[in-house]
């Protein structure tokens, strides 16, 4: 079995009253896993919590201690209820201070109408970094229908990211210049469409995933409506091994099948 470096890995904290009551559906998970696979980051771990202070101290603490990169989402903004850069801060025993360009910034846009509140959002964890997309231009983000730069926060190993997902999705840009300066190579995924459920088809994987330990494979059946009854799929960052293990599985199936290889 071919050698390879362990890829980095990953821990998503998600954080809001309203997702855990049902009020708002979390739509930002789907988009960073995806991204981190493009940049061969393996996500192992997802935790959702209530905007609680210590619970979020004690969740990136944990996390960031165990997983090379940590991405929190939402509790980022001017209420009451928005305490996750306390919790980072607290996570790493730093006090919160005030940024001077995110100040700066909150000034230049909001000029006149600024708040108290509003200045809030320039309060970071001494030792934050303002992560730029490129070469010095921050990122740039729609606030009120109005675009405005903005930098990413990172605090350590933390990704401090906002919970409105247009926002969050402004955000990918920086991460992904950050990340892949690693150079960890992308995962590739191949897949196989059969007809088979998959209680006959548990012998045949169970050989090919004894035979392809690197190759992660899963198995996912469909309900009525679907043109198959169960898709495979075969994950890694080495793409021939993927392809090796994707063929290897295919010889093994029956006339017929499989209905579709990818």
């Amino acid at each position: 079995m071919p050698t390879d470096s362990p890829a980095p890995s990953a821990a998503v904290v998600v954080i809001g009253n309203e997702l855990l009551t049902g009020k708002v559906q979390e739509a930002n998970l789907l988009v960073l896993a995806r991204e981190l696979r493009r940049l061969g980051v393996r996500l192992r771990r997802v935790v959702m919590i209530e905007d609680v202070l210590p619970i979020i101290a004690e969740e990136v603490r944990a996390l960031a201690a165990s997983h090379d990169w940590v991405f929190t989402s939402g509790g980022i903004g001017p209420t009451h209820d928005d305490v996750t850069l306390e919790g980072v801060a607290r996570a790493f025993d730093v006090p919160v201070r005030r940024d001077a360009l995110l100040e700066a910034l909150l000034r230049g846009f909001y000029a006149d109408r600024l708040t108290e509140g509003h200045l809030r959002m320039a309060d970071v964890p001494v030792g934050a970094e303002l992560v730029t997309e490129s070469e010095g231009a921050p990122d740039v983000v729609e606030i009120a229908g109005r675009r405005t730069p903005w930098p990413t926060i990172l605090v350590r190993n933390v990704f401090v990211l906002p919970g409105i997902p247009q926002v969050f999705q402004m955000k990918i840009p920086a991460i992904r210049a950050r990340l892949h300066r690693l150079g960890a190579r992308p995962f590739v995924t191949r897949s196989v469409l059969t007809n088979m459920d998959e209680g006959n088809l548990k012998p045949l994987l169970d050989a090919v995933v004894a035979r392809f330990e690197d190759v992660d494979i899963g198995s996912y059946p469909a309900w009525i409506g679907a043109p198959y009854r169960t898709k495979l799929t075969f994950d890694g960052r080495e793409p021939a091994r993927v392809e090796a293990a994707r063929d290897a599985f295919v010889a093994t199936l029956p006339d017929g099948e499989p209905l579709a290889v990818e």
